[in-house]
């Protein structure tokens, strides 16, 4: 049996400590490993900084749902946000994982540790809404 959770959250990067308490109280609930909860928060940070500061150029007059959803082998989270259409999967760019740090681009490392950190991820748009839906399964 599944259990879910919603937050509605404004673009506030103020708003950032609200989603690392509800993903400690989902922790305490759901009885994930403090790695876990690492790996979800420093992801959730990425993706909610990006929309705020991509997507909506820091405008703080807009929300973002997430909604999780978690059993004992996985945590599924869902975001909605109404920015400009932008799908992480194939939009951003590609990592310069080969040059010194000085020489590197800005962009795209952010995405890549997403990828890294999350089991799965799809991306779909509905009307004016991302969609981006994050699989983390339970390791062990």
């Amino acid at each position: 049996m599944s259990t879910k959770r919603s937050l509605r959250i404004a673009t506030d990067l103020g708003e950032l400590e609200r989603i690392q308490a509800a993903v400690e109280e989902l922790e305490q609930e759901a009885g994930w490993t403090p790695d876990f909860v690492y790996q979800v928060n420093l992801v959730l940070e990425e993706l909610f900084v990006n929309v705020i500061n991509y997507g909506h150029g820091g405008d703080p007059d807009h929300a973002i749902e997430m909604v999780f959803d978690w059993d004992a082998d996985r945590l599924t989270i869902e975001m909605v946000d109404d920015a400009p259409a932008f799908n992480p999967l194939e939009d951003a760019p590609d990592p310069d994982l080969a040059s010194e740090l000085e020489e590197r681009h800005v962009g795209g490392l952010g995405v890549y540790l997403v990828h890294t950190l999350m089991d799965d991820l799809h991306y779909r748009r509905e009307g004016d809404r991302n969609h981006l839906t994050l699989i983390k399964r339970m390791k062990g």
